[in-house]
């Protein structure tokens, strides 16, 4: 696509949503992989925590050289103090990248509805062409109170064109024919619901329009804009903390400096061992830059080509105080 298209056609725009490790980087990752050679994407991605990790784990793996563009906002939803910081990376995302589409991810604990209200404001109509909005779901926790109580995963339900029961895998009898149920009565009339393994969805799943928005208001989650600890400066002990807390669940991260390197083997033992809904981390180890990916299913490691520094950012219904002490005797000598 040239520049002049670039500049008279609207971005073709998916907002990819869902619960803490449903598996939504996993499906990124996965129609990244499907990325038509010529055409240059941007992500715009929204973390829970404050230390920021996605970006890390694209970057690693999808550099922009193969035409993707990544762009972080931590701390929270994004929609918040009126849609600020989101505004912010997403204009700074767009100039840069000059995308033929844009994938944006909200935190599994954010607001979903007030995402797209921010995306189909007056200023971008010319700008962005809204087009299907993606939910996936583990329909396994279809079983869990907390899940079906939680505001939050109804409205992620509630506002997806298309439902993606992910891990099918790891489904008994009955999940698929629960969820199929759930979304009838939880989401949209048109909704479509399909199923998958390891977030592995088609291209084509992002292609046709959104079929409704939500309605313009001005009830946005006023929360405070501060800065965070992805942007600040690591003191001289080598790392850097910040925790976060909302909508149940609580968040702890660390940054280090890239001069600390950490032991592979360690660092797999302290991280099997630790009960989260979801980690997320890049280290650089003794024997290379690795990701690392975890849910209550499984923990995920995978090579990376590269990253400015470790981080780590660990989301459950309570912290330990105990883990910064194990995560730095992880640490090499």
């Amino acid at each position: 696509m040239n520049s002049n298209n670039h500049q008279t056609r609207a971005v073709p725009t998916n907002v990819i949503t869902g619960f803490l490790g449903v598996g939504k980087t996993s499906a990124i990752l996965h129609l990244l992989s499907q990325k038509p050679a010529h055409e240059r994407w941007a992500v715009l991605v929204n973390e829970f925590g404050e230390i920021g990790i996605d970006g890390s784990l694209f970057e690693g793996r999808h550099a922009q050289e193969q035409g993707i563009f990544i762009r972080e906002v931590p701390g929270g939803c994004m929609c918040c103090a009126s849609g600020l910081p989101m505004e912010i990376a997403l204009n700074q995302l767009l100039a840069k990248a000059k995308p033929d589409r844009l994938l944006v991810e909200p935190t599994g604990l954010g607001h979903p509805k007030e995402v797209l209200q921010v995306l189909s404001a007056e200023h971008y109509q010319k700008i962005l062409l809204l087009q299907k909005t993606l939910t996936l779901v583990d329909a396994r926790k279809l079983s869990d109170q907390r899940y079906i109580s939680h505001e939050t995963f109804n409205q992620q339900i509630a506002i997806a064109d298309t439902i993606i029961g992910n891990k099918l895998d790891l489904y008994d009898d009955g999940d698929r024919t629960r969820l199929v149920n759930y979304a009838k009565h939880q989401g949209q009339a048109h909704v479509n619901v399909i199923f998958a393994k390891h977030g592995k969805i088609e291209l084509s799943t992002l292609q046709g329009s959104i079929a409704s928005l939500p309605s313009q208001s001005n009830d946005h989650h006023d929360h405070q804009v501060k800065p965070f600890a992805a942007d600040s400066t690591i003191p001289e002990c080598g790392y850097i903390k910040a925790v976060n807390e909302g909508e149940g669940f609580c968040s702890v991260g660390w940054r280090f400096s890239p001069d600390k390197v950490f032991n592979r083997e360690k660092l797999f033992l302290f991280l099997t061992g630790v009960l989260a809904e979801r980690i997320k981390a890049v280290f650089i180890t003794n024997v290379g830059v690795f990701g690392y990916n975890a849910t209550s299913d499984a923990l995920n490691e995978f090579a990376l080509d590269d990253c400015f520094e470790s981080r780590i950012e660990i989301i459950s219904e309570s912290i330990d105080d105990s883990l910064e002490i194990q995560l730095l005797e992880c640490i090499e000598l």
